[in-house]
């Protein structure tokens, strides 16, 4: 009975033995299986047609206004295919026409595309486990639109890294092919008000919230991102609202987070 009992008590130790030795299983977004395949971008692509469709529209707007500052067909389909950020490409064709200093334009489309900076610290948790090539090759297509969509394609349990680049290249296609568009046919287009074409992006900005929410806990970020960003426009000049509301936004769920 003895040699029993001491053969049972060892196995026991052996056993707690195992059990604290074994690491246990992790997150599957924490052991790297973020993939980046053709099957990514297709997916990717075809998710961001609808998407891309509703840009182009703002994109005929943007090559209106593109012509009628004094730009070429190549010279906007150029800032289109290298910028692809409709909101900046507005501001600087509007600054342009009222022949505002270069260095001016510069660094107003460069504040409102600081909000960059935190749409790729958003895709850091998938990113960082592709290659640098695959990573920044997809960031470099990278617009709201299409952000919004992978963010959400992520969270939901998706590991095809590839879709950004995917629903990056319907929409910088169709940007482009919009914005020779808007500046060939601008005079039949005339005023793309008319048509609602400027308002399109806000339509399908509030539609792509819409699917980003989470629940009560969206409410305090989103409340305090939309108030410091009406309170920052009421007292400060040009586009600084776009990144301090961000920055709010993003500091709220931090603080709230590890709260």
């Amino acid at each position: 009975m003895a040699d029993t009992d001491t053969s049972r008590e060892r196995a026991a130790t052996d056993r707690d033995s195992t059990n604290e030795t074994t690491p246990r299983s992790t997150p599957s977004s924490e052991r790297g299986d973020v993939t980046f395949t053709l099957a990514g971008v297709r997916e990717g692509f075809v998710t961001g047609f609808p998407v891309a469709i509703g840009v182009a529209g703002y994109g005929v707007v943007f090559g209106v206004l593109a012509g009628r500052a004094g730009l070429s067909v190549a010279e906007a389909g150029l800032m289109s295919a290298t910028v692809l950020a409709g909101a900046a490409q507005l501001i600087a064709v509007e600054l342009w026409a009222d022949s505002v200093p270069a260095i001016t334009v510069v660094a107003t489309v460069g504040i409102v595309n600081l909000r960059y900076l935190l749409l790729g610290a958003a895709l850091r948790p998938w990113f960082r486990h592709l290659s640098p090539r695959a990573a920044y090759g997809s960031v470099f297509f990278t617009a709201d639109e299409n952000w919004a969509l992978t963010i959400a394609t992520l969270r939901a349990g998706s590991r095809r890294g590839a879709f950004l680049l995917g629903s990056g290249l319907i929409l910088w296609g169709l940007w482009i092919v919009a914005t020779v568009v808007g500046v060939t046919a601008g005079d039949l287009v005339g005023d793309p008000a008319q048509y609602g074409l400027d308002f399109v992006v806000i339509a399908l900005f509030l539609t792509l919230a819409a699917g980003l929410w989470e629940g009560r806990e969206s409410v305090r970020p989103w409340l305090a991102a939309a108030g410091v960003a009406l309170a920052t426009n009421a007292v400060l000049p040009g586009e600084w609202y776009v990144i301090v509301g961000a920055l709010a936004g993003a500091g709220i769920e931090m603080v709230t987070h590890d709260g």
